[in-house]
């Protein structure tokens, strides 16, 4: 632990599920955090070394003034993390063009965004890292999720070309692709998790993942062990995009319902 003693980081959709997971990690691991949300602020963690900020991450003049609340609360900026994200689960047919447009606007526009307010606070620190949070269906489409895998599909390509430019800003830029991960936004109806799991049989973990799972991953890519990894994307998906399963030959999982 206290791999990020010494850090600051900032960190939008704060307020719940793989957001607050990562601040709780942050925090444990010796880093300040400025956590951020349109939501309400979480409970206080600590006081001395976290700090909250309302933050719309589609406007630029939010992202500028956040950035600035946090260079003005703890000093520096080491650390973005592009957390915030929506989902909507629907039939392409069925989505109007608001909702696709809201969708790529908070996934793709708002991680711009960020990354853009950032860039000269993590300058200004000598470096630093940025973790964008695409998804595992930024590596392969799924059905009802149309214009959310075009918006991670996108973090995952815009990740990989900033990396390229800001490596020699001693700026590391590096994606998370969570696939499967139990919280509010993935489990809208609230399944209780023993049930949920029955969807995940076809997954190598056999299981959904928790929050503090990305959590973790992030803590490693804001970290100086990941000092060599740039445009890297880590997938914390329990084995869904390793591959397929041809289910009549061995080796495949046993449906639990069958």
């Amino acid at each position: 632990m206290n791999r990020l003693e010494g850090k600051v980081a900032l960190v939008t959709g704060a307020s719940r599920g793989i957001g607050a997971a990562i601040v709780a990690r942050f925090l444990a691991e010796g880093a300040r955090v400025m956590a951020t949300d349109v939501l309400p602020a979480p409970p206080d963690r600590d006081g001395d070394r976290a700090d909250f900020a309302t933050l719309d991450v589609t406007d630029a003049a939010q992202w500028a003034a956040a950035v600035a609340a946090t260079e003005q609360r703890f000093g520096r900026l080491d650390c973005l993390v592009n957390n915030a994200g929506i989902i909507r689960f629907s039939r392409f047919d069925d989505l109007d063009e608001a909702m696709m447009r809201q969708i790529i606007d908070v996934n793709l526009i708002g991680t711009m965004l960020g990354c853009h307010a950032a860039i000269p606070a993590l300058e200004r620190a000598g470096g630093g890292s940025i973790i964008n949070m695409s998804s595992a269906d930024g590596i392969s489409g799924a059905n009802s999720l149309t214009a959310y895998c075009a918006s991670k599909f996108g973090v995952r390509g815009f990740t990989k070309a900033l990396a390229l430019e800001l490596g020699p800003r001693r700026i590391r830029v590096n994606s998370i692709h969570p696939g499967g991960i139990l919280t509010e936004m993935a489990n809208p109806t609230n399944i209780p998790r023993h049930l949920y799991d029955r969807g995940y049989w076809i997954y190598p973990a056999q299981r959904s993942g928790d929050p503090a799972d990305v959590a973790a991953a992030a803590a490693y890519l804001a970290s100086d062990d990941a000092a060599y990894c740039i445009g890297t994307e880590l997938s914390v998906d329990g084995g869904l995009n390793a591959g397929h399963y041809y289910m009549t030959m061995p080796g495949a999982p046993r449906n639990p319902t069958a």
